[in-house]
């Protein structure tokens, strides 16, 4: 049977926007408390006005500055008095070839997705052991696994297949400390991931990902699907754990052209 996660505390990454922020909207809802990290402080303020300050705490925090996402946290345990799980969403992709990647390319995606969730981690496991239901849900992404995902985001997917490699380990070191570890792989939805990305280097993948995959693709899957997965592991009895989810969208439409 579920656990209530009423005045349970939480620290989501990437909260600003997107799966992150659809993560908070539904812990609050089930009467849970979140920490929003992120970089963009206006939005991070538009999602405590909506979710309400007794709710949610913004913290104006890049994940790739270990002293600052360190700070974040566990200030977001002195605020609320507690903390009881952390949900690592924050992550970052450029579209291009292995080719043509530029060094600040690179760098970017290596250090948010895989170095930003260690730092979380690092910072959050002391406070997670005085929980009575602590939880660490790692974001990864079907591009890690599946081989019909777009093309011409290889150094994201290889990103996420550390978080990935990185979960099942942590998993087993938090086994004594009774921290239990899941890895939710999502698939696409539509959020504001891909805005800014350079046209010319998305088009390239794009057409690679037609010509190799096929002309279809699948869709029908809202950001609120994911935060009901995030809800669902850190929900479990104490004592198990969700290892692993994957939720994928699952209707079948024609790829459009760039």
């Amino acid at each position: 049977m579920s656990q209530s996660i009423a005045d349970h505390v939480y620290v989501v990454t990437g909260a600003s926007r997107g799966f992150g922020l659809a993560i908070a909207r539904d812990l609050v809802s089930r009467g849970a408390k979140v920490g929003l990290l992120a970089r963009d402080e206006n939005r991070l303020a538009e999602a405590v006005a909506e979710l309400g300050e007794s709710n949610a705490r913004a913290f104006s925090a890049d994940v790739t500055d270990s002293a600052a996402t360190g700070e974040a946290v566990r200030a977001v345990a002195a605020h609320f008095g507690r903390l009881d799980g952390l949900v690592n969403n924050a992550g970052v992709a450029k579209p291009g070839l292995v080719e043509k990647y530029s060094d600040e390319e690179i760098r970017a995606q290596l250090d948010i997705n895989i170095a930003g969730v260690i730092y979380a981690c690092r910072a959050a496991i002391p406070l997670l052991e005085a929980s009575d239901n602590p939880r660490i849900v790692n974001i990864s992404s079907a591009s890690a696994y599946h081989q019909d995902e777009m093309l011409g985001l290889s150094l994201y997917a290889a990103s996420k297949a550390a978080v990935e490699r990185l979960t099942r380990d942590l998993r087993r070191e938090m086994q004594e400390k009774n921290i239990g570890v899941t890895l939710l792989r999502p698939g696409a939805a539509a959020t504001e991931f891909a805005s800014g990305w350079d046209f010319d280097k998305l088009k390239d993948g794009f057409d690679l990902w037609h010509k190799r995959c096929g002309p279809y693709m699948d869709t029908g899957m809202d950001v609120e699907h994911v935060a009901e997965a995030v809800a669902f592991c850190v929900g479990m009895d104490p004592g198990v754990s969700v290892d692993e989810l994957e939720i994928r969208p699952n209707r079948l439409m024609e790829k459009f052209t760039l």
